[in-house]
């Protein structure tokens, strides 16, 4: 999930901070798809320094964490994605589970949610497995 380092290289141009009108729009439609979605999250917190939307998830019990980070490039609607890595307390380019590394701010939010929140107790929809999948599946579990 997590891309080479090289991608770093491409940051290191100019990028354009965020416009007033998309950082509005990108807060509300982070806040409508949490609330329909995750369940876990009481409330989704957006900063934006820059050129990124720094996303932060509030659990039900108050607590605060990091999920991901959006680059913008100059659309409102397709944006570059970073994960919140604990282990090392930064972000980390990455792919989004639609399996491209830009996407939209609602695609973010499920795949940093997905990897944050699972062990949290909130398990994401099952993947749908072919036949030969299940029968593996199947055959490792009567070991």
């Amino acid at each position: 999930m997590i891309t080479s380092a090289d991608a770093r290289a491409r940051h290191n141009g100019h990028m354009p901070a965020i416009p007033d009108s998309a950082r509005s729009s990108i807060t509300l439609r982070l806040l409508d798809h949490a609330e329909k979605h995750w369940p876990r999250l009481e409330r989704v917190q957006v900063r934006y320094p820059g050129a990124f939307a720094c996303v932060a998830g509030v659990l039900r019990g108050g607590e605060t964490i990091p999920l991901c980070r959006l680059r913008y490039g100059g659309s409102a609607h397709s944006f570059g994605f970073a994960i919140y890595s604990a282990a090392h307390d930064r972000y980390q380019d990455a792919v989004l589970v639609t399996g491209l590394p830009i996407g939209t701010p609602q695609e973010a939010l499920d795949t940093a949610c997905t990897v944050h929140l699972a062990g949290l107790g909130h398990e994401p929809a099952p993947c749908r497995t072919s036949g030969a999948t299940r029968l593996a599946e199947t055959a490792a579990g009567s070991l």
